[in-house]
């Protein structure tokens, strides 16, 4: 039987982040192939980390995940579904550019 509660446990956790003109982001990735889905939830632990323009950095730390519980997991699924919908603009007016 799946859980109805959240399961929390911490892991280490590779933080790799770019602020350049070709790149902006930041990836974590968990150790030990840990599977986030969804509802869960992942909290990198420590101080923020600041890079400037043209810095790309590779950081080691701790991550608090929480895996959903069953209601949880099937909430966020069925409310994903629904705001999907807000991104389609569909419009039956007839509006010609002059």
């Amino acid at each position: 039987m799946t859980s109805l509660r959240r399961k929390r446990f911490e892991t280490p956790c590779t933080v790799e982040l770019e602020h350049s003109d070709e790149n902006l982001y930041a990836h974590v990735e968990l150790a030990g192939g840990v599977s986030i889905g969804p509802g869960d939830r992942v909290r990198i632990q420590g101080a923020p980390i600041h890079i400037g323009f043209g810095e790309r950095r590779v950081v080691q730390r701790i991550a608090t995940v929480e895996h959903a519980g069953a209601v949880a997991r099937l909430w966020t699924k069925l409310a994903g579904h629904f705001e999907m919908t807000e991104l389609y603009d569909v419009s039956f007016t007839d509006r010609t550019m002059k």
